[in-house]
Protein backbone atom coordinates (compact mmCIF):
# COMPACT_ATOMS: atom_id res chain seq x y z
CA UNK A 1 0.00 0.00 0.00
CA UNK A 2 2.90 2.28 0.86
CA UNK A 3 4.06 2.44 -2.45
CA UNK A 4 1.17 4.43 -3.75
CA UNK A 5 1.66 7.35 -1.34
CA UNK A 6 3.66 10.21 -2.13
CA UNK A 7 7.02 11.14 -0.88
CA UNK A 8 7.69 9.57 2.18
CA UNK A 9 6.75 11.12 5.20
CA UNK A 10 4.52 13.62 3.02
CA UNK A 11 0.95 12.78 4.67
CA UNK A 12 -2.00 12.52 2.44
CA UNK A 13 -5.35 13.82 4.01
CA UNK A 14 -8.26 11.05 3.48
CA UNK A 15 -11.27 12.42 5.50
CA UNK A 16 -12.22 14.43 8.17
CA UNK A 17 -14.23 13.04 11.57
CA UNK A 18 -16.08 16.00 13.68
CA UNK A 19 -13.01 17.87 14.26
CA UNK A 20 -10.41 14.49 14.15
CA UNK A 21 -8.51 14.87 10.79
CA UNK A 22 -7.60 11.34 9.12
CA UNK A 23 -4.03 11.45 7.50
CA UNK A 24 -1.99 8.14 5.30
CA UNK A 25 1.58 8.41 5.03
CA UNK A 26 4.83 6.35 3.94
CA UNK A 27 7.36 5.53 6.51
CA UNK A 28 10.79 5.17 4.84
CA UNK A 29 13.42 4.60 7.75
CA UNK A 30 14.28 8.30 8.69
CA UNK A 31 13.92 9.40 11.57
CA UNK A 32 11.49 12.51 12.25
CA UNK A 33 12.69 14.83 14.91
CA UNK A 34 10.22 15.47 18.76
CA UNK A 35 7.58 17.29 18.34
CA UNK A 36 4.71 17.61 20.65
CA UNK A 37 1.05 18.45 20.12
CA UNK A 38 -1.59 20.20 21.86
CA UNK A 39 -3.98 17.63 21.97
CA UNK A 40 -3.46 13.63 21.42
CA UNK A 41 -2.82 11.85 18.78
CA UNK A 42 -4.02 8.50 17.36
CA UNK A 43 -1.36 6.76 15.57
CA UNK A 44 -2.50 3.39 13.53
CA UNK A 45 0.10 0.99 11.77
CA UNK A 46 -1.34 -0.42 8.51
CA UNK A 47 1.97 -2.65 7.38
CA UNK A 48 5.37 -2.18 8.49
CA UNK A 49 6.59 -0.77 11.85
CA UNK A 50 6.50 2.33 13.30
CA UNK A 51 9.62 2.84 15.94
CA UNK A 52 8.95 5.95 18.45
CA UNK A 53 10.68 7.51 21.72
CA UNK A 54 7.85 8.60 23.98
CA UNK A 55 8.88 11.05 26.59
CA UNK A 56 12.10 9.59 26.20
CA UNK A 57 11.02 5.79 26.79
CA UNK A 58 10.83 3.32 23.02
CA UNK A 59 7.63 1.97 21.61
CA UNK A 60 7.30 0.12 18.83
CA UNK A 61 3.99 0.00 17.39
CA UNK A 62 3.45 -3.39 14.69
CA UNK A 63 0.76 -3.64 12.32
CA UNK A 64 -2.74 -3.73 13.16
CA UNK A 65 -1.70 -1.66 16.42
CA UNK A 66 -3.17 1.73 17.32
CA UNK A 67 -1.00 3.86 19.84
CA UNK A 68 -2.17 7.19 21.40
CA UNK A 69 0.42 10.01 21.93
CA UNK A 70 -0.92 11.70 25.32
CA UNK A 71 -1.66 15.31 24.58
CA UNK A 72 1.54 17.58 24.86
CA UNK A 73 4.13 14.53 25.43
CA UNK A 74 6.95 14.66 23.37
CA UNK A 75 7.89 11.99 20.46
CA UNK A 76 9.99 11.37 18.01
CA UNK A 77 9.73 8.68 15.02
CA UNK A 78 13.39 6.64 15.21
CA UNK A 79 15.68 5.22 12.50
CA UNK A 80 13.80 2.08 10.83
CA UNK A 81 10.30 2.82 10.96
CA UNK A 82 9.19 1.69 7.63
CA UNK A 83 5.06 1.19 5.98
CA UNK A 84 2.33 2.65 6.17
CA UNK A 85 1.02 4.84 8.61
CA UNK A 86 -2.72 6.83 9.63
CA UNK A 87 -2.66 9.41 11.62
CA UNK A 88 -5.57 10.77 13.29
CA UNK A 89 -4.98 13.99 14.47
CA UNK A 90 -7.06 17.61 15.62
CA UNK A 91 -7.73 19.36 12.77
CA UNK A 92 -6.22 23.23 12.96
CA UNK A 93 -8.69 25.98 12.90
Amino acid sequence: MSARLPEAWNSLIVGQVGTARIKVLRMDGRPVPEERHEAAEALLVLDGLLRLAVAGRPVDVGPGALYTVPAGTPHAVLPDSHGTLVIMEQAAD
